[in-house]
């Protein structure tokens, strides 16, 4: 089949996720094991990749059994009582948390601390149970109210000084709505921070053009992904023929048609080279 065929240049790992991996690499080029608490990105391939280098991923009651070990607290953050508990267990923390998602943690931090006097609260939007998520509302002592969608605000008292914070890989124009569902409540004391990753937002226009300039769209993402999911739906908005693939063999012959046009892209955390594999995959069906 005669496909004309090209990866967004834009798609791949974002900055943060790329550094918690070569920190990763780095360690396990000279040790046997590392513990990753989570998973260091939310891809199948690339995790069972660093996997057979030594990487093991745990969550938070695995790591209350480990002592005098080392652990990588992969670009979402954690929350302080994560960083409190390997002092007391010995354990030595790689912190790869994204440079973006650690000034959010100290703002949402401060916010806190100069509304908790005065009776107010804290607002993030995002995805609850989310690991970034979990490290701002820590930043609160479990405090914050997470919504995820304009109708989660109906049961808030906004009678209170209100601070809005936005999970740094949201979608600015969900994020915009939801502030002004928010102004329209008539509250006094409110006031927003524009928290979303610039690298991130940027990708959305941009995919949206490379979706509308493609006849079929391949979008590569673990399941798992968060921003994966975002990005999936808007290049589907954009193009109804758009295909969501985990691995090369979720690829179907019948999506394409003779001289089309294929469009391969992915979310921030699908590494470069699971797209050139796909893009080998449709340049020989």
């Amino acid at each position: 089949m005669n496909l004309s065929v090209d990866i967004d240049r834009y798609s791949g790992f974002c900055n943060g996720v790329v550094n918690a991996i070569k920190k990763a690499e780095r360690y396990l080029d000279t040790n046997k094991r590392l513990y990753s608490l989570g998973a260091i990105v939310h891809n199948s391939a690339e995790i069972a990749r660093l996997e057979r280098k030594g990487l093991e991923i745990i969550d938070i009651d695995r790591m209350k059994e480990l002592r005098d070990d080392v652990v990588l607290v992969r670009a979402h953050g954690e929350p302080p009582t994560t960083y409190r508990m390997a002092e007391e267990r010995g354990i030595s923390i790689i912190d790869c948390t994204c440079p973006v998602v650690l000034k959010l943690q100290r703002d949402i931090a401060a916010k806190y601390n100069e509304l908790k006097p005065l009776g107010g609260q804290i607002i993030i939007f995002g995805k609850r149970g989310h690991a970034e998520v979990n490290g701002l509302v820590g930043r609160t002592n479990g405090e914050a109210i997470v919504v995820e969608k304009p109708e989660d605000i109906e049961n808030i008292d906004f009678s209170k000084p209100t601070a809005l914070f936005s999970q740094t890989t949201k979608d600015v124009e969900e994020y915009r709505r939801l502030v002004e569902s928010i102004k329209a409540k008539g509250c006094e004391n409110f006031i927003f921070y524009d928290t979303i990753c610039r690298q991130v937002a940027s990708r959305y226009g941009h995919l949206a053009d490379f979706a509308k300039g493609h006849d079929v769209i391949l979008f590569v993402s673990g399941r798992d992904s968060s921003n994966g999911k975002v990005l999936f739906e808007l290049c589907k908005n954009f193009n109804p023929r758009t295909h969501r693939v985990e691995t090369a063999s979720d690829i179907k012959k019948e999506w394409f048609k003779e001289n089309e046009k294929v469009g391969i892209c992915g979310a921030t955390s699908t590494p470069r080279w699971q797209l050139e594999e796909i893009y080998y995959i449709c340049k020989h069906l």
